[in-house]
């Protein structure tokens, strides 16, 4: 077997069709993984319209990944065929989500606790790991709030604000800042996400459709006595930015999804852009950590992962939802991609 079904991006700006493809070559180090439940992302729409991020064509997308060790490779040990994985993947077609096989380096994988799904798993990797990445990676590609994701690092009776709680990012975000104990945990988010929000240690939310970005420092300064020293940013457009910079004081911190940020900045405040992926050489040391720590993170219901909808129709299907992303109908949950069933 050498032939396999996949989402391929014909050209930039292109169309997705489901196309045959050659299955990835295992390399040394690497496990080839049956993909049975696929991510969706805005970052996978934004390629598709916009062509940035992807060098050549045709190109398979998605990154994030569930699924079974169908092979491994040369000196992996620990592993075995048939073992339940979860992982991030990565723009390149032998690292890609959106088809039937994909491979990965061996210690970049984490096992999949037996009380979640394969679509339960698959909503975990990426947004984790810019929630991660942006809070306790070693400076200057996170925070470096806690670099070796130690349960005994503790910012206790710290404030801390989350710009976009709602998303998938920053429900991951709120559990981090709980894990380190940072109380108040203040979100800007819709009241109707209020009580899942507050099941993942969000303590106060500020209603986005009530209060105007323009008046969150009022807010906060009514919310908490003590200086915010720390804010995730996960909206990523300029003026949630910029609130979010005007919230904090002098000698604070923030960091952000859009990579468009300014961080040169001389105002005493720090701003972090944040590139959440294990696979960039400057970022595989840390990734190798989370991989490390991520089963027991899960098993201890330290990180849990969203709400869930299975998509229908295979690999088609993901078309479908991409343009469901694209049109911003989506809040509170995350779409799933089955490459293994079939496409009508």
């Amino acid at each position: 077997m050498s032939i396999q079904q996949s989402l391929v991006l014909e050209s930039k700006q292109g169309s997705l069709i489901v196309s045959e493809t050659p299955i990835p070559q295992l390399q040394p180090g690497e496990l080839l993984i049956k993909v049975q439940a696929a991510g969706l992302n805005p970052v996978d729409w934004k390629i598709q319209a916009t062509g940035f991020l992807v060098e050549s064509y045709p190109a398979v997308l998605g990154s994030d990944v569930a699924g079974d060790i169908e092979q491994v490779g040369e000196g992996v040990v620990g592993w075995a065929k048939g073992d339940k994985v979860l992982f991030q993947g990565f723009y390149r077609n032998e690292r890609a989500a959106f088809q039937q096989y994909t491979t990965i380096p061996a210690d970049l994988v984490a096992k999949i606790p037996s009380k979640y799904t394969y679509s339960q798993a698959a909503a975990i990797p990426v947004s984790l790991s810019c929630a991660i990445y942006g809070l306790y990676a070693p400076k200057p590609i996170g925070l470096g709030l806690n670099p070796t994701i130690d349960p005994s690092v503790k910012q206790t009776g710290q404030p801390v604000l989350v710009l976009g709680g709602s998303t998938a990012v920053g429900k991951y975000a709120i559990q981090l800042l709980r894990y380190m104990e940072f109380s108040p945990i203040i979100t800007y988010a819709s009241s109707k996400h209020s009580a899942h929000l507050e099941s993942l240690g969000a303590t106060h939310i500020i209603d986005r459709q009530e209060v105007p970005l323009a008046d969150l420092p009022s807010v906060i300064a009514k919310t908490t006595e003590l200086p915010l020293k720390i804010v995730f940013e996960v909206v990523g457009d300029t003026e949630t930015l910029e609130a979010g910079i005007n919230c904090l004081v002098d000698g604070g911190a923030l960091v952000t999804v859009n990579s468009r940020a300014n961080t040169d900045r001389n105002d005493g405040k720090t701003v972090v852009a944040v590139f959440g992926t294990v696979h960039l050489p400057h970022t595989r040391a840390f990734g190798k950590v989370l991989y490390e720590r991520l089963p027991q993170l899960l098993e201890k219901d330290v990180i849990v992962p969203p709400r869930v909808e299975d998509l229908t129709n295979g690999l088609k299907g993901i078309v479908d939802g991409l343009q469901r992303l694209k049109r911003n109908e989506i809040s509170g949950f995350k779409l799933i991609g089955h490459p293994q069933e079939p496409s009508s």
